[in-house]
């Protein structure tokens, strides 16, 4: 914070945020269920973790539902819900155009981020996401780095801030379907606080291992143990760091393997008429290889003179069925923009999850029981900081609080 004033402070959608004395670190761990890092410092893998939690903020958070990637991520990088900023899933039917679309494009953000007020403000920011399909999004309007481990081998100074990024963090181009995705986020975290300094850095992962391995599974352990040796290294470079998730995590299979799945569009059809009905599948993204676009959370779209509230109830009575609410009440509900979300919304129990129709589902590429995300079951996530915070009062903490909690919540800050 070189020349800038320890008193500056940004508003941002309502909220201000004071600049960090400190370079700041907000991660946010894709699909980070409480119990990963629960069990990983059980098991004794986190050692950094457990230590700095013992003096620091080791609190729990609701995500946004739709507990899935773009809406938290933008709701964690606004402090707002979506109704807020706009983003309200990974894919949406476009009112505007009748198509079907992802929802990675920023014309579709409707408010500023607290990232890009703090570069206009003049501090030195940083982003890395694990996809590529948030980078627009987060790095929107936003001087500074902002990079994705997915295309790091075709970062320039143009584009993203920095070039040369393979050499820069000393490690190889990762596939999109593995841990090492992941760890390169850290890494050039790590890098970047060694050579940039950035004030404020905002670290975000991919989901790949969660969906495939329980906590306090071997495999997810050695995953926290390389998060918790990141972590240990951002400490010693002077780093606070907090850490949330974008949603949590479950099981969706029966007793004997297979997903527990309602078809959603293939039993409107049956009601309504094939053709009659739209489903959404806000899970929906490019990388659909480890949960088959399956999960807890679903949009329906009904013909006009449609009995919505009867339709409601019908879907509400099938097994492995949680919750449907006609399109007013779940916007009210889950703090969501109404026009992107249907005439029905369905949230599917914590072990099964929604699609359309089985022959629209390649589920080939499981090679584990599913595990997948979306509902209500999965809003609970971490909200941990690696030193003592005050002045929360007790109240409800969302994920998108993370960075009020990290800038303006420090005990001892002035």
């Amino acid at each position: 914070m070189d020349g800038i004033s320890r008193d500056l402070s940004v508003e941002v959608n309502g909220r201000r945020y004071r600049a960090p004395a400190q370079p700041t670190v907000v991660v946010c761990v894709d699909g980070s269920e409480p119990d990963y890092t629960t069990e990983a410092i059980r098991a004794g893998v986190m050692p950094f973790l457990e230590k700095a939690l013992a003096t620091g903020a080791d609190l729990r958070a609701d995500c946004v539902v739709p507990s899935f990637t773009n809406p938290n991520n933008l709701s964690i990088v606004t402090g707002r819900p979506p109704a807020v900023h706009g983003i309200a899933g990974n894919y949406f039917l476009n009112p505007e155009t009748g198509r079907e679309v992802m929802m990675n494009d920023p014309e579709f953000l409707r408010t500023g981020t607290i990232l890009a007020a703090f570069a206009d403000a003049g501090l030195k920011v940083a982003v890395v996401t694990a996809k590529d399909k948030l980078r627009t999004l987060l790095g929107h309007r936003m001087k500074g780095i902002c990079f994705s481990a997915e295309k790091a081998d075709k970062a320039s100074i143009a584009e993203n801030g920095i070039d040369d990024l393979l050499a820069f963090v000393d490690r190889p181009l990762p596939s999109v379907y593995s841990a090492d995705l992941s760890e390169f986020v850290f890494a050039a975290g790590v890098r970047l606080l060694e050579t940039k300094r950035p004030d404020i850095m905002y670290l975000s992962t991919t989901d790949y291992i969660q969906h495939k391995h329980a906590p306090g599974t071997p495999v997810a352990n050695a995953f926290y143990a390389m998060i918790d040796r990141h972590l240990a290294a951002m400490d010693r470079l002077g780093a606070v760091v907090a850490l949330t998730a974008d949603h949590g995590m479950n099981a969706k299979f029966g007793p004997d393997g297979a997903p527990q799945v309602i078809y959603l569009q293939t039993v409107l059809d049956a009601m309504l008429g094939e053709g009659a009905t739209r489903v959404i599948l806000p899970i929906t993204d490019p990388y659909v290889v480890h949960h088959g676009a399956l999960g807890s959370f679903a949009t329906a779209y009904l013909p006009a003179g449609a009995d919505a509230a009867a339709v409601a109830a019908r879907l509400s009575a099938l097994p492995g069925m949680e919750l449907v609410l006609d399109g007013d009440a779940a916007a009210r509900r889950f703090e969501l923009p109404r026009e992107r979300i249907g005439d029905l919304v369905a949230v599917s129990e914590r072990n099964w999850v929604l699609g359309t129709r089985a022959d629209r589902h390649d589920l080939s590429g499981l090679d584990a029981p599913l595990r997948s995300h979306g509902g209500i079951s999965e809003q609970r996530v971490p909200l941990m900081v690696t030193r003592a915070v005050t002045g929360l009062d007790g109240r409800r903490l969302r994920n998108f609080d993370i960075f009020d909690v990290a800038l303006n919540h420090l005990a001892g800050a002035a």
